[in-house]
C-alpha cells in the first residue's frame, strides 16, 4: 500500500480533530479531539518510518503517546477539580485559572 493513503487518512483525522478543537466548548470533547490530532501525527510518523525502513519515527510516536497520556491526565484532573467546586465546565466561561 502506498504511503500516500496513510498520509491522506492522517490528514483527514487531523482535520477532524482541529475542527473539533475550534468549534466545541466542552473540555472533554476538546481533549478527545486533541487525542485525534496526536494519533493522526503518530500515523504519519509511523508511515514515514516504515517507508524509510528505520525505527526513528516509531520511537518518536511512542514519545508522543507518553505526552498525550500526560496531557489527558492533567486535563481530566483540572476538569474534575472544576466540577467538584461547582464551577462552569464551559470553556468560554472558565476564568478560574486566570491569575
Amino acid at each position: 500500500m502506498p504511503i500516500v493513503w496513510y498520509v491522506v487518512v492522517s490528514a483527514l483525522v487531523f482535520c477532524i480533530g482541529t475542527y473539533g478543537v475550534l468549534t466545541r466548548r466542552n473540555p472533554l470533547v476538546i481533549l478527545l479531539c486533541l487525542e485525534l490530532m496526536l494519533n493522526a501525527s503518530n500515523l504519519a510518523l509511523i508511515a514515514f518510518a516504515r517507508q524509510h525502513g528505520n525505527a526513528d519515527g516509531q520511537i518518536f510516536a511512542i514519545i508522543v503517546l507518553v505526552v498525550a497520556a500526560c496531557e489527558v491526565t492533567i486535563g481530566l484532573g483540572l476538569i474534575v477539580a472544576l466540577y467538584r467546586r461547582r464551577l462552569p465546565i464551559d470553556v468560554d466561561q472558565m476564568n478560574e485559572l486566570q491569575g
